[in-house]
């Protein structure tokens, strides 16, 4: 199979869909057919990184590597590049996390970009503290998610960095020479006026930072009511989900989110402020029983990259919808703007508006 059919065969989630209908796009072109000429002479390990639907995964294994390693922090990526493996009868990668991903066999990474320059900071540092002296590293991305700065955190990772010309909108940077450098710690910050400490893997949202959907809600947490299950969905670094586990100690409080480090922050969030929580790394609530929760309480993403794009908030409302049980509560913060009350009412039930600001909504729908 070339991988032009490859690459015109993959599919991508409608419901993550936004005006981009393909599952790849020019930088992972431009990845593929810049690692095409390496492949023929190089270990057959590689390691892809950022893999978004599986092109450079699938890509790779066309152009002839006999097995991928591949980490992404998003579990909706991950199943994405499954779906895709499985309608080609592909199996010869494996997933792993981003501390393990990197061996000393692996001789050529292929890196989608992150904006987050923490982020890429946390990803360059594991690739050159486990790769060989011999690696070469394909990075990329589309101009418009491209600055000068990723560049320099590139540099301190590695000694040599080259930029590519232009090419399709996209660009790529080749790192070579891994410098002796140390994994990246993650962040912590004390909010003394909540009592509470935050603690921040690279590349989770808003860092470890209170970010101001989160406070708005916070803002009306003693109206919550009574639980003995509750849920934060799209936890982020856990501050909702450590607020719950404070305030009913005895309480199963559970923190969802698709993102890897957002799970792993959560579980060090709680760990730092004396509470017990469980992390689940979900896309969604499939893993939690209909009618299981009594509160669930969302801060949704209203971004798709970099497009506003109401479609994850409005499936988590279903999700949220079914987990729930009768008479349960979902409190829910939103950019007053999109104006969710009447998906809410839809998916869920009855809805009220808690508070209100120019800027942010917190809304209470109770289960039908």
């Amino acid at each position: 199979m070339t991988v032009d059919t490859l690459l015109n065969g993959l599919s991508r989630r409608p419901d993550i869909a936004t005006a981009e209908l393909r599952a790849w796009d020019a930088a992972d072109r431009y990845l593929l057919d810049t690692a095409a000429p390496l492949l023929s002479d190089r270990a057959t390990e590689v390691v892809v990184i950022g893999d978004t639907h599986g092109a450079l995964t699938l890509g790779a294994l066309a152009l002839g590597a006999q097995q991928v390693r591949v980490q992404t922090d998003s579990l909706v990526a991950e199943r994405a590049l499954q779906a895709n493996a499985a309608e080609l009868g592909e199996s010869r990668f494996t997933l792993h996390p981003l501390d393990e991903v990197v061996t000393a066999a692996s001789r050529l990474v292929l890196l989608r970009l992150p904006r987050a320059l923490d982020h890429l900071d946390a990803i360059v540092r594991e690739i050159a503290r486990a790769c060989p002296s011999d690696v070469v590293v394909l990075a990329g991305n589309m101009l418009k998610h491209m600055t000068p700065t990723q560049n320099d955190v590139l540099r301190e990772s590695f000694e040599q960095v080259d930029v590519s010309l232009a090419r399709g909108k996209a660009r790529l940077l080749t790192a070579q020479r891994p410098r002796a450098v140390s994994s990246r710690p993650p962040t912590e910050t004390r909010i003394d006026e909540l009592d509470l400490t935050i603690v921040a893997l690279a590349g989770v949202f808003a860092g470890a930072s209170l970010d101001i959907g989160t406070r708005a809600m916070l803002e009306v947490a003693d109206q919550w009511p009574a639980y003995e299950r509750a849920i934060d969905l799209g936890c982020g670094t856990g501050v909702l989900a450590t607020t719950l586990a404070r305030r009913e100690p005895g309480a199963h409080v559970i923190a969802s989110d698709i993102s890897a480090v957002a799970v792993a922050s959560a579980a060090l969030t709680a760990q730092a402020n004396g509470v017990a929580i469980e992390a689940v790394r979900d896309d969604g609530l499939s893993l939690q029983p209909h009618g299981s929760a009594d509160l669930i309480v969302l801060n949704p993403p209203f971004h798709v990259g970099a497009a506003v794009h109401t479609g994850v908030a409005e499936r988590l409302f279903v999700e949220a919808a079914r987990v729930l049980r009768p008479g349960g509560q979902l409190w829910a913060v939103w950019n007053s703007h999109l104006a969710h009350t009447p998906a809410l009412e839809r998916a869920v039930g009855s809805t009220r508006q808690a508070s209100r600001t120019p800027k942010f909504t917190v809304t209470v729908s109770r289960k039908r």
